[in-house]
């Protein structure tokens, strides 16, 4: 037998080859993604998501089950994809973002009925979390980024009011704007911290991923992961402004403002620690074996 043969025919070169093709096909939406993702910061992540995808798909590569060609299971998502791909090609979206994102989760469910067909229902499903990982890659529309900033800029603007409160800070709230002894501020969307929450989301997930066999175990830390998304942004806000209100005005205008996010993101870190620990602690006594069991 031709030694070489079996690797030409291997389920992963057929799938590299698919994703080739369907790269091909999706170039004009994939170049508009990348501009994007370069050009925006609450798009940022985008980039770095088909290699995150690559390394969960070889770390859990033992999960794979023996399968064959399944195109049943894969028309579950080659079929919705072609529908969408008529959408993005039949409708004009008054915001562009809509068309983008339409027109990449059909690349996504392609590469995903790619997936399915070549190695079999059994190792899709074993593979779900790197695949379903894929729609990170999926821009958020206009109107839905709207709506997320402007739940994170209630939920910081509530923090940082309980903060003042806590702390005795003095602060007249109206709306999104603090009236202060010395100056008011406005919790504006720059102020949401969309971009490190993201971070932080796809933070939780991967923690959870791997930290923890039990799926309401999975869901309770990246639930509390997106709590910590608002709790984090809000302390940020309160801490500048009753330092700027206290101490220096600057404060709202220099580097802890500029370059502080990281500070406030490994908060956000610390504080999702104490729940990683209390959830954890059951897990050392499961075989590493069955460490990984799927959901």
């Amino acid at each position: 037998m031709n030694p070489l043969k079996p690797s030409f025919t291997s389920p992963w070169i057929l799938w590299g080859a698919w994703l080739f093709l369907c790269c091909l096909a999706f170039y004009k939406p994939l170049l508009t993604l990348i501009r994007y993702a370069l050009q925006n910061d609450d798009a940022s992540h985008i980039v770095l998501i088909p290699f995150l995808v690559a390394w969960l798909l070889y770390t859990d590569r033992q999960k794979l089950l023996r399968g064959s060609l399944d195109l049943v299971a894969a028309s579950w998502f080659a079929v919705p994809a072609s529908v969408l791909v008529a959408i993005s090609i039949r409708s004009t979206f008054a915001d562009a973002t809509v068309s983008l994102a339409v027109s990449i989760l059909a690349l996504v469910m392609f590469s995903v009925a790619g997936f399915v067909g070549l190695f079999g229902r059994g190792s899709a499903n074993s593979m779900r979390f790197p695949l379903a990982f894929l729609l990170f890659m999926v821009p958020l529309p206009g109107p839905l980024l709207a709506q997320i900033i402007q739940f994170l800029q209630a939920g910081s603007a509530a923090v940082a009011e309980l903060i003042f409160d806590w702390t005795g800070t003095p602060a007249l709230r109206e709306g999104f704007v603090f009236h202060l002894p010395k100056m008011s501020i406005e919790v504006a969307q720059e102020c949401s911290g969309i971009r490190s929450s993201i971070a932080l989301l796809i933070l939780a997930l991967l923690v959870a991923h791997f930290a923890f066999s039990k799926f309401w175990k999975k869901a309770l830390f990246v639930a509390v992961g997106l709590v910590m998304m608002i709790v984090k942004n809000g302390v940020r806000i309160a801490t500048l402004t009753i330092l700027a209100n206290s101490v220096n005005p600057e404060f709202l205008y220099g580097k802890l403002h500029r370059e502080g996010g990281i500070v406030f993101f490994l908060i956000g870190i610390a504080l999702l620690l104490p729940v990683y620990w209390y959830l954890h602690r059951s897990e050392r006594s499961i075989p590493p074996d069955k460490h990984h069991t799927a959901l």
